[in-house]
This record gives structure tokens, sequence and C-alpha cells, in this order.
């Protein structure tokens, strides 16, 4: 008999609710099953009473979704007098069963978010399914290529590894970008493990957050034979990340020009950091009256890149430059300097596409088509 998960291995109190479940779903079952005040259990939890509330509010507005709604009420209901007594309880080994069904999770993970990474895959599910099927279209004929069991399903959905995207009487899901980000964990810890490297946490932590690309440099040599393809890391900046990004229509976020202009911005800053030492303050480059005297402090580096980053932060003017300098230059994501600027959510990739497009057009004044040589 295959490994499942019961009903009644998921409930138990908060302080002993399997380890794979997540914060938000254990602040929802103290609240709801419990009784718990919002206040108390943003005190338990230690974080702002506002935090638990959306929290709450957010899977409450998902449980259409049945799925997260059969998984919750897996966590929220208590078992009945009358269940089997063959079924192992949480408080009987806490521990073992835990760390066995996080196991299981995992496995199945490994397994069934491979598959939704494929092209045109999803999963699918209905009320008179008692397994979830990954299906992928060949040639306009969905063909199964896997098979999980529904509260594994259960358990991706509320980890938030999977997303429903159409509903009806057969439900279909696809991966999220969090559901990425575990598989590309768990594919580096098995590959720590096949060669024997050290097992280090935050590398595989690290890992999920990559996005490996290729890209071609010229090399010393004069030619096309002399280019040699680089890999490099495509969520290394929030510039990439908002690159390939579309809506809708499958139009792109930013147009090329607009990255480009981000990426001449940040070579620059590069290449004005360069030497012995560095102790300029580019916080100076960011207040109105202060940047002439910021450079003053500058001990080496390409004064002819200083001056170009200098001139472009002066047609941005403030506001625009503020943003394009701490996503392009310090490499801040858009969460991050939108708190630090004091703006409203979501407002911040916004005004980085306006920013950007001044940029281009003040690249193009400048350097006419093309942006001019770096250095």
């Amino acid at each position: 008999m295959p490994e499942t998960l019961t009903k009644f291995s998921l409930y138990n109190d908060f302080s002993r609710l399997p380890d794979w479940v997540p914060d938000a779903a254990r602040h929802y079952v103290v609240h709801t099953r419990d009784g718990v005040s919002i206040r108390g259990v943003a005190k338990q939890a230690g974080c702002a009473a506002s935090t638990i509330l959306r929290q709450i509010r957010k899977l409450e507005n998902r449980r259409d979704d049945a799925l997260l709604d059969e998984a919750l009420e897996a966590l929220t209901v208590p078992p009945s007098d009358t269940e089997p007594q063959d079924v192992i309880h949480m408080s009987e080994h806490p521990r073992s069963l835990q760390k066995t069904q996080s196991e299981l999770i995992e496995r199945e993970a490994r397994r069934i978010l491979r598959r939704l990474c494929e092209k045109d895959a999803i999963l699918a599910v209905s009320a008179k399914m008692e397994k979830a099927v990954v299906l992928r279209s060949a040639d306009d004929t969905p063909r199964r290529i896997a098979v999980v069991d529904r509260n594994i399903a259960q358990a991706f959905v509320l980890k938030d590894w999977i997303r429903r995207f159409r509903d009806g009487k057969v439900a279909q899901y696809e991966i999220t970008h969090a559901g990425r980000a575990a598989l590309k964990r768990f594919l580096a810890e098995d590959a720590q493990r096949k060669t024997g490297a050290a097992s280090e946490e935050l590398s595989a932590f690290g890992e999920q957050h990559r996005e490996w690309g290729h890209r071609e440099i010229a090399g010393d040599e004069p030619g096309e034979a002399a280019r040699r393809r680089m890999r490099y890391n495509l969520a290394e900046s929030p510039l990439s990340q908002l690159a390939r990004r579309r809506d809708k229509t499958g139009t792109r976020f930013l147009s090329d020009d607009m990255v480009r202009a981000g990426e001449r911005l940040r070579e620059d800053f590069e290449l004005a950091q360069m030497g012995p030492k560095v102790t300029q303050n580019w916080e100076k480059f960011l207040t109105g009256g202060a940047r002439g005297g910021a450079r003053s402090d500058f001990c080496g580096g390409s004064s002819n890149a200083r001056e170009r980053v200098s001139a472009a932060l002066e047609a941005l003017g403030p506001g625009l430059a503020d943003v394009a300098f701490r996503c392009c230059c310090f490499l801040e994501g858009l969460e991050a300097a939108e708190k630090r600027l004091g703006w409203s959510a979501r407002s911040g990739k916004i005004v980085l596409r306006i920013a950007l497009d001044r940029l281009a057009q003040h690249y193009q004044e400048v350097h006419a088509k093309g942006g001019g040589r770096i250095g």
C-alpha cells in the first residue's frame, strides 16, 4: 500500500502541527479552530496583527479551491470519537511521523513539480477523483504523465507550490514561482548528496533563487570565433526579473532599450567603484544638494564612469533616480526599495519602468543610438 497522509494525522494543537505546514496555515488554524484572537496569534507568532489578518483573509478567500478547502478542513476539524483505532496520532509519535510526512511530500514534490515544469503540463483533479493526475497536451490530445495522491496535492496547494488557474468539474492547476523555487532547492540538495559536497543549507536555499542562463561575450581576439558562452544568473538583478514578465497580450513589461539602459547604469556604477580604495558615499547621490560634494570622498575608480552616473541621475531627477539607482546599482528588490522610499506596495515597478524609459532617452541623446561604448 502506498504511503499517504491521513486526515487525522494533520490535526493537533498549534505546537504539534506537522513541520511542513506553512506558518500562515498554522495561524489560520489557531484562530478559526481554537478561537484565539488575531492579536493573540500575532503575539504568539511574534509579528504584527495586520500580518496575521492578511494571512487569514487570504486563506479564507481561497477556500473555493477544493484542494485547499479540504486541507484546511483536515487541519481545523477535530477528529471524531469514533475514529479508527489504528490511526497514528501526532501526540503518540510526533517527531517520527512529522519526519515521515515531510519526506513523503518532498519526495513526491521532486517527481510531480518536475513534471509540471514541462511545457503545457497541468495538474487536474475533480471531486470524484481519489488521485490527481498530471496531463500534458501532445497534438491537442492530453496525455497522462504522472499520478499523485489527492492529499499530497492538498499539501502542494497549502504550501503554495501549485495554484488553480481554471475551475470547473475538473479543476486545473499549474506550478507557481514558489513551486519552482522549492524544486530548485530539492535538486540542489540531491546534487550535493551525489557529489559528496559539504552539506551547506545556505547553498541549497540560495540555489532556489537563481535562474541560470547563457549569453555570448566577445573574447580577446576579433572575429565571431573568439566569442564564448558565459553562464550567468538571470535573477541576480530585479531588472532582469522584470524583463522576463509579460502582460496578458504577451507584451514584455520592459523593452530591450530599457533593459540596456539599466545595465548601462549598473556597468558605469561598477566601473566608478574600481580602485584600490573606495570610500565613495553613493547615498549622497540620492540627496539633491550633496551629489557634488560626494565626489571628494572617492579614491580610485573611473572618473568618466563617475561623471556618467552623476549625469544620468541628474537627468532622471528625484524619485526616478532613487528607484533606478537602488534597483539597477544596489540590486535592491522592488519591495525593499518601496519600503525604504515609503511608497505604496506594487508601485515601484511602474515607477521603475518610467525611470528606465527616461534613462534610455538620456543615453540616446548623449551617445546616440546604441548608447556608446562603456569605459
